[in-house]
């Protein structure tokens, strides 16, 4: 039984069996099922892109009908401004009928209104007919010729049917829509207004995972290059470079995990998941950061390590995400590149020792990644990630190939304080042994922190925010100064 409102809406206060004529795309869901069903016939498979533009110069309402056909969502996912619906729900209560009236397919449509089982009639586009602006004023009122009705709706478009209903009703709205409804007709009823675009842009971006790209900078740390003022320019120039790549991949992401976001308990609030961000500012913004991503990496000199992660990356997303163990690799591939851009961008190149080094360590942190996921997933008495290659079986062997991997890069380090590298960079080799039980301590921290379920999702960004790890790696950098500094 679905909850009752406690309190009056505007929709209670309509005339006695009014029909309410309600609108799908923006104002029931906010989101846009037409570009919902492009982005995921396009990312389950490239090669729909050229039927697409050959069904969208045949008409849009062919177009709808033929993405409908091949979009296989689940209704009850979508993105609804549940408060409208409390409101319908109430009005239905009251003896209003209820009318979807959308520009989406039939299909689409029909599937909604098989699940929420609110509509008394449901009208719609049909693969000839596109529902919308005036064709749908024409529909409606040819449908309910005498008796009138009330329209919600939000978009520009809407002003059509407004023009000729009842009562003009406006949800989840821009302020200038809903400003020239109220301007327009003095019966308007506002609902809601939708938010702004730009902070959900922002969070889509994920700058908090940009301190990743900090390992750009390792190798003018490791080399002691930190006075050599054109090498950190280069450096930064890198490290831009790969947070506007990363930042236009997480877009690509996102749009392309819609459905695995929505089945998840946290990312389900994302701004493209949540329908507060339009998916086409996504796909605008993706070429728009990839390019200013790459015009920076050719300026550093880091253009190729860029390049590979672009590769990877968008492979990773599209594919190998879903291939178990390949994936982790992967992720630890896309750490290491940023060391060795690095090295390419300062002029400082990337020695053997680290790159082993980080190679296991950032292995090591993908499978934390993955086993706190899983443990999630574990906790909800769920069997398997969507969109992943594991199940809740594989959590103790991704503990011990990861907890491995950890050990494995604390021997490298063990045989790169002892070497002949580190004593012609350090002029106190010996206190670099602090290294050891710094780095050892971290990572089993990590583990630790993984099986008690206080892992983020990604362990960077908890290390990030983790005070521990802060005192460690201040202990770290005071050994790396004290062993400069000469007897």
């Amino acid at each position: 039984m679905h909850d009752r409102m406690e309190t009056p809406t505007p929709l209670s206060a309509l005339s006695d069996g009014l029909v309410i004529c309600v609108d799908l795309d923006g104002t029931l869901v906010r989101t846009d099922t037409l570009q919902e069903a492009a982005a995921a016939s396009f990312f389950s498979d490239w090669r729909t892109l050229p039927n697409i533009l050959r069904w969208l110069a045949r008409g849009k309402a062919l177009l709808k009908e033929r993405l409908a056909e091949r979009w296989a969502f689940n209704p009850a996912q979508l993105p609804y401004d549940e408060n409208l619906l409390q409101s319908l729900r109430q009005a239905k209560d009251l003896g209003h009928p209820i009318v979807l009236v959308t520009a989406a397919d039939h299909s689409i449509a029909s599937r909604v209104g098989d699940h929420l089982a609110l509509f008394d009639e449901i009208i719609a586009s049909n693969g000839v007919d596109n529902l919308r602006g005036e064709t749908k004023a024409r529909v409606l009122a040819e449908r309910f010729p005498g008796q009138g009705f009330a329209y919600i709706g939000n978009d520009a478009t809407d002003h059509a049917v407004w023009r000729i209903a009842a009562v003009p009703i406006v949800s989840n709205a821009s302020a200038s829509v809903a400003r020239s409804a109220h301007q327009r007709y003095s019966n308007a009823i506002v609902l809601s207004k939708r938010g702004g675009q730009l902070f959900p842009f922002i969070r889509a971006l994920r700058p908090y995972q940009w301190v990743k790209n900090l390992f750009v900078l390792v190798p003018l740390f490791t080399s002691g290059a930190l006075g050599d003022t054109a090498a950190w320019m280069r450096s930064l120039e890198a490290m831009i470079a790969f947070c506007a790549v990363a930042s236009a991949i997480y877009l690509l992401n996102d749009l392309s995990d819609l459905a695995a976001d929505r089945a998840h308990p946290r990312k389900r609030s994302r701004p493209f998941a949540s329908g507060a961000l339009n998916i086409s500012t996504g796909l605008l913004a993706f070429p728009a950061l990839a390019l200013f991503g790459a015009w920076l990496a050719v300026l550093s000199g880091a253009a190729i390590s860029v390049a590979l992660y672009s590769v990877l990356s968008l492979s990773y997303t599209m594919r190998l995400k879903e291939q178990p163990l390949i994936d982790v690799f992967i992720l630890a591939g896309l750490y290491t590149l940023r060391v060795i851009a690095g090295g390419q961008a300062s002029g400082h190149e990337v020695s053997l020792w680290l790159l082993g080094f980080s190679s296991f360590v950032f292995l090591a942190l993908a499978l934390v990644k993955r086993v706190s996921e899983l443990l999630r997933v574990q906790s909800i008495n769920e069997q398997k990630i969507a969109r992943r290659g594991y199940n809740v079986q594989d959590i103790s062997i991704l503990q011990a190939i990861g907890s491995s991997a950890s050990f494995a890069s604390i021997v490298v380090l063990s045989l790169y304080v002892q070497s002949s590298t580190a004593e012609t960079i350090y002029r106190r080799p010996e206190l670099l042994w602090a290294f050891v039980p710094l780095f050892l301590f971290w990572q089993c921290r990590l583990w630790l922190s993984t099986a008690r379920g206080y892992m983020h999702d990604d362990p960077i960004v908890y290390a990030a925010r983790d005070w521990v790890s802060w005192i460690v790696f201040g202990c770290v950098a005071l050994v790396a100064l004290a062993a400069r500094v000469p007897v």
